[in-house]
């Protein structure tokens, strides 16, 4: 649902139960706004749930190589795989290849 969804849909339930006067007999405002203001509470609890951590996505995603050592900390179990080490070597040219042998050249 989102943040801003579930953030909307608490305000538009807020407004029709406090700052709504209803005189119909058939439809209740207030109820209205009470489920819909419940319902957008679930939904900010399910997107906070669902959401990378509580602080923002990437906040787990910090690099932990010790850089010279060659030695990797395993990765923590709730962060995603992502992401591709590219490793670039130097691959040896031949030398090159001499003429073949033949006659002379010509003084």
């Amino acid at each position: 649902m989102g943040f801003v969804v579930s953030l909307l849909i608490i305000a538009v339930g807020a407004i029709l139960t406090w700052g709504v006067t209803d005189t119909s007999k058939s439809i209740n405002l207030d109820v209205i706004g009470l489920v819909l203001m419940l319902v957008g509470a679930i939904g900010f609890i399910l997107t906070m749930f669902f959401w990378e951590s509580w602080w923002g996505p990437g906040y787990f995603r910090r690099t932990r190589y010790a850089a010279g050592t060659g030695y990797d900390y395993a990765p923590a179990p709730w962060r995603r795989r992502g992401g591709y080490v590219v490793e670039e070597e130097d691959v040896p040219v031949a030398p090159p290849v001499a003429p073949p042998p033949g006659p002379p050249p010509p003084p």
